[in-house]
């Protein structure tokens, strides 16, 4: 890794914290970022340590989307070039979404572009009072692209059609009822103590388990319920319940003990 993202050693429970660090430019995307975050974020994945990935950032901002410098340079590069750099964003987003370790994002200040995406792709986000986020893309004569499916999975079609072409600036207040925030809380100090909350409540479920409800929402959203999904579910839970994680939680609860999975 380097400064651009500060990857915060594993804690004895497996919270691991992966922190934006260009504070100076609110942590403004540039290839570099881009980069170190997705190859951070896929390092956890990997790691059987990790229980579930916090992403915070330094500075008085979270992050204000696409270095401006940056994107006026490439303005007079080739497509291959524009290109590259937009795939390696959207892996960004992909990587984040698709984690299996739980997210959950820490949110302070400004929130703009590309960091609409990063609140929209991780599993919880928690946003401070003072917080702003705004799909500012056309302002620029942009699109919101490779953001876009998480946004609108976050937000609904139907308040994306407003946000992605007014590029207006979204209140936390306005975020949670939008539901890409699921809690707002009044300053950093009671950011972090949500974020102990929610990550305590998080440790205390099946590893295995959170991983698997966390795949059947993709596996479901959208999907007829038909004879086929029936089934599919009805195995899913039959492969549940004879797993072994399953059979010590329901001994865990049936002798009043905590699971091994429970430090």
């Amino acid at each position: 890794m380097n400064d651009a993202v500060i990857l915060t050693g594993i804690d004895s429970a497996g919270r691991a914290i992966v922190t934006m660090n260009r504070p100076e430019l609110h942590n403004a995307f540039n290839e570099n970022l881009v980069a170190s975050l997705t190859e951070s974020l896929r390092q956890l994945d990997d790691d059987p340590a990790v229980r579930l990935v916090i992403l915070a950032a330094n500075g008085k901002s979270f992050s204000a989307g696409a270095d401006l410098n940056d994107m006026r340079r490439m303005a007079d590069n080739s497509r291959e070039q524009n290109l590259a750099d937009a795939k390696g964003i959207a892996e960004l987003m992909r990587t984040l979404n698709t984690l299996t370790k739980p997210t959950v994002a820490l949110v302070q200040g400004a929130a703009y572009g590309g960091g609409v995406g990063l609140t929209a792709c991780c599993d919880i986000a928690i946003a401070t009072a003072r917080a702003t986020f705004c799909v500012s893309e056309v302002k620029l004569g942009l699109i919101p692209a490779v953001i876009s499916p998480y946004v609108i999975a976050a937000i609904g079609p139907r308040a994306a059609r407003r946000y992605f072409q007014t590029a207006e600036i979204i209140s936390a207040v306005e975020a949670h009822r939008i539901c890409l925030v699921h809690e707002v809380v009044a300053d950093d100090s009671e950011l972090a103590a949500a974020a102990d909350r929610i990550t305590i409540q998080l440790l205390k479920n099946g590893p295995s388990a959170m991983v698997a409800a966390k795949k059947l929402i993709t596996t479901i959203t959208g999907r007829l319920v038909d004879d086929a999904l029936i089934a599919n579910t009805a195995g899913l839970m039959a492969d549940r319940r004879a797993s072994s994680e399953c059979r010590e939680g329901l001994s865990a609860f049936l002798e009043k003990r905590k699971p091994y999975w429970q430090k």
